[in-house]
């Protein structure tokens, strides 16, 4: 290991008091000297470890509730003071400063003060540290001379190589210590940045925005669709910000990414509920893609109001059931395609039930997604050893935006949350829908949007009976997804089809009429939809434009 530095001192100033007291005796063993401050030197000393308060060191008494207690010369001098410069060790000299080589900071627990329900501005801003990460910012300043520890998880590492050295640690240890400082030091500012951006007016907004560098995280929200814009084929978005800010915190690390020989890790944004944030209640790891289809199972459910089940595999659904129970509307999901559904995700968007939990163990699952589940079900679901099962809350920041990255760079949009209802529907045919067509063409609509473009899905008012996913071209799709129902004897005569997109041509409505359809539901737009509108005709059918599209790339 390069340029090793011997630690000597140390201070520890931590929120998170999580292993410190173990941490604080393994550097004892190495003879290094603790500098601690109030509560955290009180814990040390519990311990019968040897601890210098702070207040000795600077001969200034903590203040101000606590306010002010490091922000002082003879601590920050300790950290920024290079050790090869003889200008900055003849000061040290003269003023007393003694130099200190690895500073151990968490920080107020600001983040989770202002996640909890009712709390008061007061109380937010008390739980702004300033300390902390001035400590922080000074000592990784001079990473050459000083390591910073920022997360009780990095102890462990420190002490292996502290053991490995003789008490050193390396360059290259200081430098990625540095490093993942400066991350938490910027992430607690968004954090708190953002917060007081929600206490502002609109007004006060709109006065910050041309000043504000970190772009749309903070101050701007997402598209509002309002109704004379739902009436659009294409949403006018507003302009979004010169810069955009992502923050993300690392959750764990994966065994690997879509393949063995990619890594990968999960993180975690500010935004609420979500698949990341996902309690495990049984089974083994959860893998990348398991992260990815258990995110499209999540969001598809959530999109129904009425008892949904849906299937999952590869991204896209094998099948959607709905009905008056969980089983009734997972045994509809499931006959829509029971080969592809070998190995899939299940989501339900209702607590589950120890009925259905015998239903999804007679075939091989690989997660399982729910608001809750009883206590019965869990412990059917537990006697399938690998089976992940995931407690999950649905996310209400419907405001977030989502970003795909690109060689060299981000493509950032809102969220794709437009939902249709009845009263949206323009029926363009002569002929008018029942009530069964409507529901199902409304079922159809809502799956579509979550299936890869170019998507179609035929549905009756329960249950898709054919998906078609991902193909060049739309007839194939309509193709595709007649071939699955008819291969799983599910009748097509007086079901619904959905596009994600408009069609095109009038081959896709007289495809989709060659199966025996009923109603059509799609976007419209297309320079050609009279055409695809007078095929509707000719084969008796009803066609309802939606407005918008939903493709899925």
């Amino acid at each position: 290991m390069s340029e090793l530095r011997k630690i000597k001192r140390a201070l520890i100033s931590v929120s998170d008091k999580t292993g410190i007291v173990e941490f604080a005796e393994s550097l004892v063993k190495f003879g290094v000297e603790i500098i601690s401050t109030g509560g955290t030197a009180k814990i040390l000393r519990e311990r019968q470890i040897k601890v210098t308060e702070v207040s000795e060191v600077t001969e200034f008494p903590e203040m101000m509730d606590g306010r002010v207690k490091t922000l002082h010369p003879k601590v920050h001098g300790a950290f920024l003071a290079l050790r090869d410069n003889e200008e900055h060790q003849n000061a040290m000299r003269t003023h007393g400063i003694e130099p200190i080589d690895l500073v151990v900071v968490n920080l107020y627990p600001f983040e989770e003060t202002v996640a909890k329900e009712d709390v008061s501005l007061e109380e937010a801003v008390e739980n702004i540290d300033i300390g902390g990460p001035a400590m922080i910012r000074s000592a990784s300043k001079n990473w050459r001379d000083v390591a910073v520890v920022t997360d009780a998880r990095l102890y462990e590492n420190i002490i292996g190589e502290l053991n490995e050295t003789g008490g050193s640690l390396s360059l290259e240890t200081r430098q990625r210590l540095a490093t993942l400082a400066y991350t938490r030091t910027a992430s607690y500012d968004l954090a708190i940045s953002s917060y007081l951006a929600k206490q502002l007016s609109n007004e006060d907004l709109e006065f910050l925005e041309p000043l504000n560098p970190l772009g749309n995280l903070v101050f701007i929200e997402s598209v509002d669709l309002d109704e004379e814009e739902s009436e659009a084929s294409d949403v006018e978005n507003e302009e979004l910000s010169e810069y955009v800010s992502i923050e993300l915190a690392k959750i764990t690390d994966l065994r690997y990414g879509e393949n063995p020989h990619q890594k990968a890790a999960l993180y975690e944004s500010d935004e609420s509920g979500g698949i990341a944030k996902a309690e495990q209640l049984h089974g083994k790891e959860m893998s990348f893609n398991n992260y990815v289809d258990a995110e499209a199972a999540w969001n598809l459910v959530q999109d129904f109001d009425n008892l949904a089940v849906a299937i999952i595999k590869h991204t896209n659904p094998s099948g959607v059931g709905v009905g008056a129970t969980n089983e009734e509307a997972y045994r509809r999901a499931l006959s829509t395609d029971p080969v592809s559904a070998f190995g899939g995700i299940v989501a339900f968007n209702r607590t589950v039930d120890a009925t259905v939990a015998e239903s999804v163990n007679e075939v091989f699952t690989e997660v399982v997604i729910a608001p809750d589940f009883d206590e019965a079900a869990l412990e059917i679901f537990k006697t399938k050893k690998n089976l992940r099962v995931l407690r999950a809350a649905k996310s209400e920041d419907e405001e977030q935006f989502e970003y795909k990255q690109i060689s060299g760079g981000f493509l950032v949009q809102s969220k794709d949350i437009y939902k249709v209802s009845e009263s949206d529907l323009k029926i363009v045919t002569k002929r008018q829908p029942t009530e069964d067509e409507l529901r199902a063409m409304l079922l159809a609509w809502k799956v579509c949007k979550h299936v890869k473009s170019n998507a179609i899905v035929f549905a009756n008012d329960s249950q898709t009976v054919g998906v078609g996913a991902g193909q060049m071209n739309r007839v194939d799709s309509v193709r595709i997804a007649a071939m699955r129902a008819e291969r799983f004897s599910l009748p097509l005569a007086n079901s619904a089809v959905a596009s994600d997109a408009f069609f095109p041509f009038r081959d896709n409505v007289d495809e989709a009429a060659r199966f025996g359809v009923s109603a059509i539901i799609q976007p419209g737009g297309s320079m050609r939809d009279e055409e695809s509108i007078q095929a509707a005709d000719e084969h008796n059918l009803t066609m309802a434009f939606t407005g918008f599209r939903h493709f899925k790339h």
